[in-house]
């Protein structure tokens, strides 16, 4: 019998593979876990457009549509990547679970920033975080998949003002951040942008340390009033959050929403 995560997410023989595209691995795994974990607030938050930026195999997308429930009407579902092979292969996973999507062949989301201004309520990025060489950004094929650059955050830095043009004023922002990326300063800067978030979870691998963070706007809170001291104080408390959501993992491992 299939378990209850099984029910709610894409499944791995169903997903299609390509040597050029990015095969789900533990980023993708944890990306989705976190949407999992998150469900009863997804549920609650009532998206009509959902949004995932690089979309690679169609793990993700797929699995955020299966989260949702394909029963739920009236949401939309958009998907974009710079390969043309990983649009196809996400066609055929997609196609192979019954979810329906419209898939776009463009940089991020070039093109797209006048007619989705302000309408995403729910994005999902799993971006080139992996430090590499500057020259290997952008490169064709699958290479584009993990190229970062310097710290992995040439595509990072660019996702950010994308997605908070994007982002409806309910919009929720998921991330896959490493921590050579630098996740706090990269949720400083969004801070600045009027953006509260929280790591949904932290995991650490024999090669690297995940951090699933959530963004969301927080209108309590202006960009005038956002001083150092402040700054200071976020960036304590979400430091302190990692150690919790390690523990929470671990003693949580085989438990889903």
């Amino acid at each position: 019998m299939a378990s209850y995560k099984e029910n709610r997410t894409a499944r791995i023989r169903l997903v299609s593979s390509h040597n050029e595209v990015y095969e789900p691995c533990d980023d993708s795994f944890a990306l989705v876990d976190a949407l999992l974990a998150d469900r009863t607030n997804l549920l609650e938050h009532c998206p009509t457009m959902c949004m995932e930026i690089g979309c690679g195999s169609g793990y993700v997308i797929t699995s955020l549509a299966l989260i949702l429930g394909r029963e739920r009407g009236g949401v939309n579902y958009i998907a974009t990547d710079i390969n043309p092979n990983a649009v196809k292969v996400t066609r055929e996973t997609l196609d192979a679970h019954g979810v329906d999507a419209e898939l776009i062949l463009t940089d991020i989301a070039s093109g797209l920033e006048n007619r989705l201004a302000g309408l995403v309520d729910v994005m999902v990025v799993n971006p080139p975080y992996v430090p590499t060489p500057e020259d290997e950004v952008g490169a064709e094929g699958i290479i584009s998949s993990w190229a970062g650059g310097e710290n992995g955050r040439r595509v990072i830095d660019r996702i950010l003002p994308v997605a908070d043009h994007l982002l409806s004023e309910k919009g929720w922002l998921y991330m896959v951040t490493l921590t050579a990326n630098n996740p706090s300063e990269i949720c400083l800067q969004m801070r600045k942008k009027g953006y509260a978030s929280k790591i949904i979870i932290q995991r650490s691998t024999e090669e690297e340390s995940l951090h699933i963070i959530k963004f969301w706007r927080d209108f309590d809170t202006t960009v005038d009033e956002v001083t150092d001291q402040s700054l200071i104080g976020f960036l304590g408390s979400l430091l302190a959050q990692i150690p919790l959501f390690s523990l929470w993992r671990g003693s949580n491992s085989n438990d889903n929403c």
